[in-house]
């Protein structure tokens, strides 16, 4: 893992990728999330879907249409 600081070689698992997102309606908005590949941080937004089952996230630099998005699905 490429991080600086204090995350610098922390274990991937249990590690805190999103933060900061407040609610903004049904999204939560101006969080921070991290690329543990990478080290970088980018700016977030989150929004959930299919009764919460599904997580939409995106991280971006700058403004939102610089960025890249994932869906990420709840495990039962």
């Amino acid at each position: 893992m490429k991080c600086e600081g204090a995350l610098k070689n922390a274990p991937v698992t249990g590690l805190v990728i999103l933060s900061g997102l407040k609610k903004d309606g049904d999204k939560y908005t101006g969080g921070k999330i991290l690329d543990p590949d990478s080290g970088k941080i980018y700016s977030s937004k989150i929004s959930l879907t299919n009764g919460g089952k599904k997580l939409n996230v995106r991280g971006f630099v700058g403004v939102s249409m610089l960025g890249r998005s994932q869906v990420w699905e709840r495990q039962d």
